[in-house]
């Protein structure tokens, strides 16, 4: 075999371990989501079974609407620092704003979960008067839950810039005011624009690898 095939056999070689080296580094690099769920939901004004007449006072004395919120750091060498966290209660088909909440910034350690048991005050006597409406006489009502906050992952002690989340999530409430399920609901994305060191280094990486197979 003439010298100079073989040379570029190896070069060829390098190349895609190089190729391949660089592509492993990126799928190690890129973090994952942090999971946010609501763990449970309370509304003690729509609780059937201590309240004979829902809608016998509206608005009512006490307006809190009480929940858990779980923040999951899966990543097992990554943290996360979190922007404040802004989140919006909404009801009814128009998803009309009812309250707001929002909790401060914090640092979380790699595969770290945080709880937050939280409360808002909601607003509204058209609100009220829909949602005692509906649990008086179907025992159930549904309120969404937004959340909208940035982060940062911390890679290799190096903070990446901030990922905007925009997140929401449907909450069913029963007879006695109150979340039905031991089991929490988790939020969903409702148009989370990235952008980061790990985000724009994928593609190129990846038309990299491409090229040298090619």
């Amino acid at each position: 075999m003439p010298e100079s095939n073989k040379r570029d056999r190896s070069c060829i070689g390098i190349l895609f371990s190089l190729g391949l080296t660089a592509l492993f580094m990126w799928l190690s690099l890129r973090p994952s989501k942090p999971t946010l769920s609501i763990e449970q939901f309370y509304v003690p004004a729509l609780n059937k079974t201590a309240i004979s007449n829902l809608s016998a006072t509206i608005p009512p004395v006490n307006t809190t609407v009480a929940f858990h919120l779980k923040l999951r750091n899966e990543n097992k060498d990554k943290g996360v620092y979190y922007d404040a966290l802004n989140i919006t209660l909404y009801y009814g088909p128009n998803h009309s704003v009812v309250g707001n909440l929002t909790l401060d910034s914090f640092y979380q350690g790699h595969k770290k979960t945080a709880h937050r048991m939280e409360g808002l005050k909601a607003k509204g006597r058209a609100f009220w008067e829909n949602a005692t409406k509906a649990v008086s006489e179907q025992n159930s009502t549904v309120f969404r839950v937004g959340l909208w906050t940035a982060v940062r992952y911390k890679i290799l002690g190096i903070k990446t810039k901030r990922h905007r989340f925009r997140l929401v999530v449907d909450v069913e409430v029963n007879a006695e005011g109150a979340w039905p399920k031991k089991k929490g609901v988790k939020f969903h994305s409702r148009a989370a624009a990235q952008a980061g060191y790990p985000a724009r280094l994928g593609v190129p990486l990846a038309m990299l690898v491409l090229v040298l197979v090619w």
